[in-house]
């Protein structure tokens, strides 16, 4: 009975490693590089922390230590480690994955003591090969441009990178040998380091839909949305023109009522003796013409009677003397 005692007293340090939870499963593309951050309480801000391969502390393959620099770490160019005690978060990086990559890894502080377990945290990492974009929904104006990136996989890398409009392979744009494509809408370019772009330019309202993004037999769906371009009103703007001042009027006063009577009066009195004069001129007219008419009469007749005698008397020749006396309005002829 003893014996089964001491054994359950040797467990019992390694009891909360066996029961911590996991931060879950993390996927990656090959030859890419992933970030893991480890959370611990501010008890432990001081304490050693490490990163290894492996489910169990017993068993688990160190990979990299914050007490131990760079350069002696044993996958210095695979593994990196930073420990931020102000944000309680230490982080690991590996960069450049392969599928052998593939697995559990642990984040662990390292406590120490016979009686003390250390406070690990599990993730399982997968390495995978295959395609991804950045974002699978882009949208741009008529006339703009949008550009896809997609990524993939070292296996990836010499494949042909192809754009292709949905429902319709026959519309398929490849980069080729040469790695790139470019026409007057699209641009394709693979830097053939896991990752190719696609550029659309002079977006139109045809290009709204679905694509695929492409590498060897893997492939992604991507959905351009292209909207309207804003209507614009053109405002026609007139030079300013320019405003004559003109001073405020002057107020009126007594003063100034006066005057204003005055001048009136003067314009009336003017008046009245231009409309006299005038009119005595026209009676002055009227009155020698008055006068002149029974003058006029008179010689119409004698002229009348000199024409009748001169027709009876025949051959002889006559002569009339008029004298006109126009004060006593008399005629005597001879």
């Amino acid at each position: 009975m003893l014996q089964p005692f001491i054994l359950a007293l040797s467990l019992l340090p390694w009891i909360p490693a066996l029961l911590c939870s996991t931060e879950g499963e993390l996927s990656v593309l090959e030859g890419q590089s992933l970030t893991v951050p480890c959370h611990y309480e501010p008890q432990y801000a001081s304490y050693v922390k490490y990163w290894c391969r492996g489910k169990t502390k017993e068993f688990c393959s160190s990979l990299a230590r914050t007490d131990v620099t760079r350069s002696a770490n044993t996958a210095e160019e695979k593994v990196g480690i930073f420990d931020d005690p102000v944000q309680l978060v230490f982080t690991v990086t590996m960069s450049n994955l392969r599928e052998e990559d593939s697995g559990w890894y642990m984040c662990g502080v390292e406590i120490g003591g016979v009686w003390s377990a250390d406070v690990v945290t599990y993730t399982n990492i997968r390495v995978i090969h295959g395609l991804t974009v950045v974002n699978s929904r882009l949208s741009g104006g008529e006339g703009s441009s949008v550009t896809v990136e997609c990524h993939y996989s070292e296996r990836f890398r010499e494949s042909e990178k192809k754009w292709c409009r949905s429902g319709d392979w026959s519309s398929c744009l490849s980069t080729g040998s040469e790695g790139s494509y470019d026409d007057t809408s699209v641009a394709i370019s693979d830097d053939r380091t896991r990752t190719f772009t696609v550029t659309l330019k002079k977006l139109q309202m045809r290009n709204t839909g679905w694509y695929w993004c492409s590498a060897g037999q893997q492939k992604m769906p991507v959905h351009v949305q292209v909207t309207p371009r804003p209507t614009t009103t053109v405002s026609v703007t007139s030079p300013p023109q320019s405003i004559a001042y003109l001073p405020p009027p002057k107020p009126i006063t007594k003063e100034s009522g006066n005057n204003h009577s005055h001048i009136l009066w003067s314009l009336l009195v003017c008046a009245s003796v231009m409309l006299l004069l005038g009119l005595a001129i026209l009676a002055r007219k009227l009155w020698k013409k008055h006068k002149q008419d029974p003058v006029l009469r008179q010689l119409k007749e004698i002229k009348a009677r000199h024409n009748e005698y001169s027709g009876d008397v025949g051959d002889q020749q006559s002569t009339a003397v008029i004298f006109l006396n126009r004060d006593s309005q008399d005629i005597h002829m001879y």
